[in-house]
């Protein structure tokens, strides 16, 4: 029996995106094996059936505690003969690639999920991760993108394969998980969030931290509390900067239009139950929430940054605006508030394009790709 092994730096990544993947090579007789900082969702990954490893990485590159997760990955490495190796997220890639070569393990194959070098970045993303990608390409048999921008960088590395970058449609979603289109459970659920059907409700599901800005979409509707009174923000999901914005909010006097859900798993019923998905972030890989909504059958709002510009087509299935334009947000929440047959129009839209996102399409892209390399 062959032996895969998946490398992230974080247990959540791996069973948030990659879990289809894991039953892919199972369902082929492959023993699978994951390497990654192991948390609280370990009985998940036992459900799974696979070899977990727990390896002490560090998001941050600079950490010396990642000189410790290279060893264990070597250790790994040396331990198993493995047919094929997929790395995931920067450091874990970048560790992962490097224990690769020392140990001579091959294949190796490098899904990024949103180079974090891109046109705006800060100069510092660049001189650190545009140089350890470059660095590490070398050791690198295949490299999978999933947004425009980034394929087009990846094209430019130099690979240890010729003519192996490679563009799939993300990490693939399950369209009919999502598509509920119940107009009872719609209204109950909305009920029992405290909202009737003549409110508008924005939903942004994602971790609260600088990256996602959600003070864009709360400063939008600080901008129009005076001429709309129906509008609400719905945010689901915690994060380190919760608190700071929970603050904001009330220091915005908006406590009676922002309402802070936390972690929540009936992602798709609360979906069924909105009317607009906003996601403000300043950058984005291929974002899955977006997918999810779009699967819904929801118009969005979202910056027009890369990852967010493949999934929305601006005045098609929803806006794409400028980052920190509250203006312009403003303007968008305003047309959508307002046209209810506009919303409906763009949420169909947005189900027509994410038919190419469906898991099934996304499994037999990547089928096509372990199929060069086993």
């Amino acid at each position: 029996m062959g032996k895969i092994l998946f490398i992230a730096t974080v247990e959540s990544h791996i069973l948030n995106f990659h879990v289809p993947f894991i039953r892919y090579f199972q369902d082929k007789g492959y023993e699978v094996h994951v390497a990654t900082k192991l948390a609280n969702r370990q009985d998940e990954l036992k459900d799974l059936n696979v070899v977990s490893h727990n390896i002490d990485f560090s998001r941050s590159p600079y950490s010396l505690s990642n000189v410790k997760a290279l060893n264990q990955l070597i250790k790994i490495m040396r331990e198993n003969k493995f047919s094929l190796v997929h790395v995931h997220t920067p450091v874990g890639a970048f560790l992962g690639r490097l224990a690769a070569r020392i140990t001579n393990t091959k294949p190796v194959l490098y899904t990024a999920h949103g180079f974090h070098f891109y046109k705006g970045a800060p100069l510092k993303n660049w001189l650190i991760y545009y140089t350890m990608e470059k660095i590490a390409a070398h050791w690198t048999d295949g490299l999978i993108t999933m947004n425009e921008e980034d394929f087009n960088i990846a094209k430019k590395f130099n690979l240890r394969r010729k003519d192996a970058v490679f563009y799939v449609h993300g990490v693939g979603i399950d369209i009919d998980k999502y598509c509920i289109n119940d107009e009872e459970k719609r209204k109950k659920l909305r009920e029992e969030l405290g909202f009737s059907e003549d409110d508008v409700l924005i939903l942004t599901v994602a971790e609260i931290n600088t990256n996602k800005n959600h003070k864009q979409v709360i400063d939008a509707i600080k901008a129009l509390r005076d001429y709309y009174s129906n509008i609400y923000y719905l945010i689901v999901g915690t994060g380190e900067k919760e608190e700071e914005l929970k603050n904001y909010v009330l220091i915005s006097n908006l406590g009676s239009k922002i309402r802070f859900s936390g972690y929540r798993e009936d992602i798709p019923e609360i979906l069924n139950a909105i009317d607009i998905f906003g996601l403000t972030s300043l950058r984005e890989g291929l974002p899955r929430a977006i997918m999810e909504a779009m699967a819904a059958g929801k118009p969005i709002v979202a910056t027009n940054v890369r990852g967010n510009r493949d999934l929305v087509r601006d005045g098609v299935n929803g806006y794409l605006i400028p980052v920190n334009d509250i203006e312009a947000t403003a303007k968008v929440i305003v047309k959508l508030v307002e046209n209810k047959n506009l919303r409906l129009r763009m949420g169909e839209e947005g189900r027509k394009i994410i038919q190419d996102y469906a898991i099934e399409k996304v499994l037999n892209e990547m089928d096509e790709i372990y199929s060069l390399y086993l």
